[in-house]
């Protein structure tokens, strides 16, 4: 199955205002998710958002079948968050009260070098309350997380057990894709919690949990989903349901069952809270039925060769160098132009119709650091970009 490109551009309003290379930051939504939100917004200032929702009841249950079949999960592992911040929130926090498993002085948290900030900084406050401990696990000679190098780690004499290991798939600050399969796998055999942040993975390329062997899945909509920006969802493998409790439980996730009691719900929805954005989780339930409209090994082939293309144009240009390490590289590409700052480059390229983002240190600050790294101009293309546009980026990098 191939990209029928002109027909995903006249779906996509954007196209026809902007060249759009920021799909890893938020992506383009296609005029049924702009029809979806905008459709029931309207319902919401007609009749009343209790009202709406109510009518929007079948297709808000269908929003977990959907996220079902992209995960190649059951419906019942699933849970609609506001962000993929706190569907990842929710597990790590959940993990770290476990009742007579939870973090404990000397336990270890195992992270990757190229981990994102927003999940280093929950690992760090939770060493600094119990006593646990953050290690990083080394890179391999390709630049992704080394699984030897895990495997070493885990066997370490004389250390405190491994509690968690805890990647982000695809970084925030390159085209790298870490080897969560192999990674998984290890996580298996020995019997550790395996937390996967799939932020900028799903809607570039096919996730199946199950291959993945994660425990626990967190991911945005507004990515490569091209969902509407406050939706996200988390995975709870079904193994996990009976023994894990949410950090936070109101009347959506549990029932009073006594004055003194409650029964949480079976299933994974235990993490949700009551309110939440109907309208835009409609928006992500069609976004993607959208992305599986497509296929997403089509998607997968179209914008990874859009990236690889653009990697290797870039790097024949005098003065830029392209900065993606891995053995396997997604629709991700980060580069610096020798004298010219990135922020200056994003905004020079801007005033041209040409959107891309900047990633710094800070956001990925162990990887970054090791590789002398401050900030980084992220060019990410999707599939509804066009040849004409990879152009366009490269006559605006070649004429700084």
């Amino acid at each position: 199955m191939t990209i029928d490109v002109a027909r995903a551009r006249a779906e996509t309003p954007g196209t026809r205002h902007v060249a759009h290379f920021n799909n890893a930051g938020a992506a383009l939504p296609p005029q049924p998710v702009l029809d979806a939100v905008t459709g029931h917004l309207a319902l919401e200032a007609a009749i009343g958002g209790y009202e709406a929702a109510d009518r929007a009841d079948d297709r808000l249950e269908g929003v977990y079948g959907s996220v079902a079949r992209l995960l190649a999960c059951s419906r019942e592992e699933v849970a609609l968050a506001e962000s993929a911040t706190a569907a990842w929130g929710m597990a790590f926090n959940a993990l770290a009260a476990l009742p007579g498993e939870g973090f404990r002085p000397g336990d270890r948290i195992l992270a990757a070098r190229a981990e994102y900030a927003a999940n280093l900084i929950p690992f760090l406050q939770t060493a600094r309350r119990t006593g646990a401990v953050v290690e990083v696990i080394p890179s391999d000679e390709t630049g992704q997380t080394s699984v030897e190098a895990l495997e070493a780690m885990i066997a370490a004499p004389g250390k405190g057990p491994v509690r968690l290991i805890a990647i982000t798939h695809i970084p925030t600050n390159g085209g790298l894709v870490n080897p969560a399969s192999a990674i998984g796998r290890v996580a298996r055999r020995h019997g550790i919690p395996y937390l996967l942040d799939a932020c900028q993975t799903v809607g570039q390329m096919p996730v199946d949990v199950e291959e993945l062997g994660c425990d626990f899945l967190s991911a945005t909509g507004r990515k490569f989903l091209r969902a509407p920006r406050g939706t996200g969802f988390l995975y709870v493998r079904k193994d996990w349901l009976d023994r894990i409790e949410p950090h936070t439980l109101d009347l959506s996730g549990a029932t009073l069952t006594g004055p003194d009691r409650y029964a949480m719900r079976p299933d994974a929805r235990r993490f949700e809270l009551w309110e939440s954005n109907t309208a835009a989780r409609l928006g992500l339930g069609v976004a993607v039925d959208y992305a599986l409209s497509w296929g997403l090994e089509a998607i997968r082939d179209r914008a990874f060769g859009l990236a690889d293309a653009l990697r290797r144009r870039l790097a024949e240009l005098p003065g830029v160098t392209v900065r993606d390490l891995g053995a396997e590289r997604c629709a991700i590409v980060t580069f610096t132009v020798d004298g010219r700052a990135p922020r200056a480059i994003k905004a020079a390229l801007g005033s041209q119709g040409i959107n891309l983002s900047v990633s710094s240190a800070p956001s990925t600050p162990f990887d970054m650091d090791a590789r002398g790294l401050s900030e980084v101009v992220r060019a990410s293309p999707h599939y509804y970009n066009d040849e004409e546009e990879v152009e366009r980026l490269l006559r605006a990098v070649a004429a700084l």
